[in-house]
């Protein structure tokens, strides 16, 4: 089962390889562009076929090593 977990810096965390972005998209001219924020995607292809299971063992990965649960939060979904 292929699982995806996106990870994103929470609100209020500083975000400047967003703002970099953000900046260089205004200096391509790509205006009206506002807060830009940036994170990471992890696929993962597991052995195991029951949805429940599959989402609750991503889960744990995502809290023991995916995410920095300080600054991060992720979201989990079924691909």
């Amino acid at each position: 089962m292929k699982i995806r977990v996106d990870v994103m810096l929470k609100n209020g965390v500083l975000d400047p390889q967003g703002k970099a972005i953000g900046h260089a998209l205004g200096n391509l001219g790509f205006g009206g562009v506002g807060d830009v924020r940036q994170g990471k995607v992890i696929e993962l292809e597991l052995a195991e076929s029951d949805k429940d299971k599959a989402v609750a063992l991503a889960k744990q990965m995502a809290e023991k090593l995916l995410a920095n649960l300080v600054i991060e939060d992720f979201k989990i979904s079924v691909i």
